[in-house]
């Protein structure tokens, strides 16, 4: 077996999510000029997707960094992102794109966008402050 590939670090995962949510806002999840009678996803249809573009996947969807908030029973999903739990009832792209509630969809996604970037700034600030409190960076 390969040797496993780093973790981004927070602040890679911060960046990039705040670039989903850019891309969000900026409503780049509409239709695509090149194919407009295919149905973007969300997630999947990204730049921040390690597959954008991608007829079939070349990377393995664990190398992602929203991978750490699939849950384990949907790893194994075709688009595994799309089981993440966005809301505290369960909510997530799967279920509201299931229920054809795209607009609830990307809005529920925005707020778990900006919740997850708030909390893993703090953690960035956490992980700061103890490294200049002890003389580390």
């Amino acid at each position: 077996m390969g040797e496993a590939l780093p973790m981004p670090d927070i602040k890679e995962i911060i960046d990039q999510l705040k670039l989903q949510r850019s891309i969000l806002k900026d409503g780049g999840y509409g239709r695509s000029v090149r194919a407009p009678w295919k149905a973007i996803q969300l997630f999947r249809d990204s730049l921040t997707c390690l597959n954008f573009d991608e007829v079939v996947k070349k990377h393995p969807c664990s190398e992602c960094l929203l991978w750490e908030w699939v849950p384990e029973e949907h790893r194994d999903d075709d688009i595994p992102c799309h089981a993440i739990p966005l809301t505290d009832k369960g909510d997530s792209i799967a279920s509201l794109d299931d229920a054809a509630q795209r607009d609830r969809a990307e809005q529920i996604l925005m707020e778990w966008l900006d919740a997850t970037i708030s909390q893993l700034e703090e953690r960035l600030a956490q992980q700061q402050r103890a490294a200049s409190s002890t003389g580390g960076e």
